[in-house]
């Protein structure tokens, strides 16, 4: 471990914008992972020589294996040193990722898919790790870049997807994600500080007990949960079902063409850490998460109506959709952090299971409805 990141507790590591950013780029660059094959879902499935319905079990087992990695692996950092402990699942996870650039085999991809979504939680680690140590009265600003982080590493993926699959084989945004995760490993290594455990000698079943606890024991908790399970689930349901929606008529975009749907999110990444500034750190977080719901809710009532004939209505819907579920995801972290100091990443593992199995219920689901719509339309 270099020098000046090791712990000292007579001058312990200050939270700067510096650290909040370095933050938010390894979030970025992880979370990608999860992302990369959503444009290119209709390519991979061409590819393998599997039906779209196939294909789409690549997004849904890349977040059912998120969903585990929640569950199971980052409760660990209430018990360990976060810094080794970060460390290490990047270097998991990259290593493994190298096995969905070479392989051939549909179901060994698919099922490299799941095993690095369990090691992509990073980002959910660095989260609680801002609740730590942003002050009070900046903790949701400083939340909101992270969450934003995560944003623009959702639209960099689409994106970069999208351009790459359309003038080069689609082989080689795996290739990057591969380098880019080396890459963060890297930095992260000569720059992240350590921390010590902040529960030291708690073991690990009491501490997954202790978690289902704090969410019956706490309404606070169980209502954004709730909210968030929700918020997910018609987020992912949009965003999984686009891919084909566009590829298919009356549109019959190109992967760059629904890539470059990745550029609707700049808006929100720039609005959000200045609404949370102005705003959530201001007031009551209810307020924001009722006007992010709203806004969610408008977006998709929007796209139901017009989104078989106009592309104007998945734009409008996207824009919505995306801007609703920052202003209120960010404001439930920033309320359910305040709950105990010494459990946020239990907290915001409780919090992040609901999200994800949100996600996971709109991925499938809302696959299978669309391919019915479309061989209907066919016929």
């Amino acid at each position: 471990m270099p020098k000046r990141c090791r712990y000292d507790s007579e001058n312990p590591p200050s939270f700067t914008l510096g650290m909040n950013i370095l933050l938010g780029f390894a979030a970025t660059f992880t979370v990608a992972n999860l992302y990369y094959p959503q444009p290119i879902l209709n390519v991979i499935a061409e590819e393998f020589g599997v039906s779209y319905e196939r294909a789409s079990n690549v997004a849904a087992l890349s977040q059912a294996g998120y969903a585990v990695g929640l569950a199971f692996v980052c409760p660990i950092a209430d018990m360990v040193p976060r810094r080794p402990f970060i460390l290490f699942l990047i270097f998991m996870t990259a290593s493994v990722w190298l096995g969905l650039c070479l392989t051939n085999s549909f179901s060994v991809f698919i099922g490299l898919s799941f095993i690095c979504g369990v090691g992509t939680v990073t980002p959910q680690l660095m989260l609680p790790l801002v609740g730590d140590l942003a002050p009070a009265h900046r903790r949701a600003s400083a939340l909101s870049i992270v969450v934003s982080a995560l944003a623009l590493g959702l639209m960099i993926a689409r994106l970069l997807s999208g351009i790459v699959a359309e003038y080069t084989s689609w082989r080689n945004i795996y290739w990057f994600a591969f380098a880019a995760q080396w890459a963060t490993l890297g930095i992260l290594f000569f720059t992240l500080p350590d921390y010590p455990a902040k529960n030291k000698g708690l073991k690990y079943f009491k501490l997954l007990w202790s978690m289902v606890v704090l969410v019956v024991k706490e309404p606070l908790l169980t209502q954004a949960c709730f909210t968030g399970f929700m918020l997910s689930g018609a987020f992912t349901s949009f965003w999984t079902t686009l891919t084909f929606l566009l590829a298919s008529p009356p549109y019959e975009y190109s992967s760059l063409e629904i890539g470059l749907f990745a550029f609707i999110g700049i808006a929100v990444i720039i609005l959000a850490p200045v609404w949370s500034r102005l705003i959530t750190d201001r007031f009551v977080p209810l307020f924001s998460v009722i006007l992010g719901l709203s806004i969610d809710f408008a977006g998709i009532i929007i796209g139901t109506f017009t989104g078989n004939f106009t592309v104007a209505g998945p734009i409008v819907q996207s824009i919505m959709m995306d801007t609703g579920a920052n202003f209120a995801h960010t404001a439930n972290r920033s309320n359910v952090y305040n709950l105990d100091s010494k459990a946020r990443n239990r907290v915001n593992t409780a919090y992040m299971v609901f999200a994800f199995a949100g996600q996971l219920t709109g991925t499938a689901p809302s696959s299978l409805r669309l391919f019915e719509a479309l061989e209907k339309r066919a016929g």
